[in-house]
Order: structure tokens, then sequence, then C-alpha cells
């Protein structure tokens, strides 16, 4: 599963990577990119803090090394839960004050708001369960915001089948689309986490 997940993960880190290129490499301002340029530090940190929650959280998930590692697990499980509402906060944060490129609507600014509320609960939500040591509700809640964080990975996977049948999407199916990814991601955690309940709760 780490393996996975380390895959579905490239597809945002990569195109992070680019868009760190951009900003500290002299690109050229366009009207793509002009908001990071105005102010650069949400989506910096957005860049960095997803790149390290998508990657180190996919080690989350292999059972055996957890348990042999467990003070590892609660070591990076301090980093991820930083990480996360940090990557929840920036993302609102830029759906809610920088300018719209071109093909975001209010749909899907109003979907991105619901998705990173949804993380930042699911992560608070997490902490607090591992505080009352509820390790079944704190691993769910996790895996609830991971799966969220993952959206970007799986917005790839939804979109392109559009791309190659259709074209490029319009405003409306391409919140569509977006959404579906989220929905796809939190059904899967869903079904895993009803799936091994004996699992969670050891």
């Amino acid at each position: 599963m780490p393996a996975g997940l380390i895959a579905l993960s490239a597809i945002p880190v990569i195109a992070g990577a680019v868009r760190m290129t951009e900003l500290t490499g002299g690109a050229a301002i366009t009207p793509d990119n002009a908001r990071f340029f105005a102010m650069p530090l949400p989506v910096v940190l957005h860049i960095i803090c997803v790149t390290v929650y998508s990657i180190l959280g996919a080690f989350q998930f292999a059972s055996g090394f957890r348990r042999r590692r467990l003070g590892w697990h609660r070591v990076a499980g301090r980093l991820l839960v930083l990480c996360g509402l940090v990557v929840a906060l920036t993302g609102l944060w830029m759906t809610l004050f920088y300018p719209r490129p071109v093909g975001d609507g209010d749909l899907l600014a109003g979907i991105r708001v619901v998705f990173g509320t949804g993380m930042f609960v699911s992560i608070v939500l997490g902490l607090a369960a591992i505080r009352r040591r509820d390790i079944a509700r704190h691993r769910a809640w996790m895996m609830r915001g991971y799966a969220i964080g993952l959206g970007a990975g799986t917005q790839a996977l939804t979109q392109l089948p559009w791309i190659l049948l259709v074209g490029m999407p319009g405003e409306f199916p391409r919140a569509l689309l977006m959404a579906a990814a989220w929905v796809i991601n939190l059904a899967v955690a869903e079904w895993f986490i009803r799936k091994q309940p004996a699992r969670l709760s050891s």
C-alpha cells in the first residue's frame, strides 16, 4: 500500500516541484502564476507540507513497520499532524484570497472549502482521539484526512479520460471531476476502515 500511495502522490509532488522552480528560478510572470508571485508564502508552505504529508503519510499504512517502530510512528505522526493542518489551512487561504484562475468558478471554490475544512476537522478529530487513547477512531479520522490530502493525485486520474475523449473540461465539469476525486478517495478510505475493524482496533 505505501508504494501505491507514493505513486499517487507523485503527480502533485512533481507539480509542486515545478511550481517551486518557477517561484525560485525567476520564471516569467504570466496570468496563470501571477497570484503566486504576488504572495508566494501560502503556496510555498502548501507545496512543502503536502509533499511531506503525502510521502511520509504513506508509510503510516505499513502496519508491520509501524508496529516494529512505534517510536517512529509517534514522531512521524506529530509531523504529519502539523503538515496536514498547514496543507488544509493554506489550501483554504488560497481558495478564499488568491484571485481565481480561468476555469475556477463558485462551485469549485465551494467544493474546495468543503473538503479543505473536512481535512482540517478530520486531523483535529484524529488528534483528539489519540489523546483519549481511542486508537480505532484515531486511525479512522487520520485515514479520512489523508484521503482528502491525496485528492490532487486522484484528480489527475478523473480528469484524464475527459481530456482524452472530450478535451479540456469547462468550469462545471471540471468542478465535478475534481469533486469526484475527493469522493473516490473518501469512499476507498471508508471501505478500508469498515473492512478491517479488527486491525483498526489493535
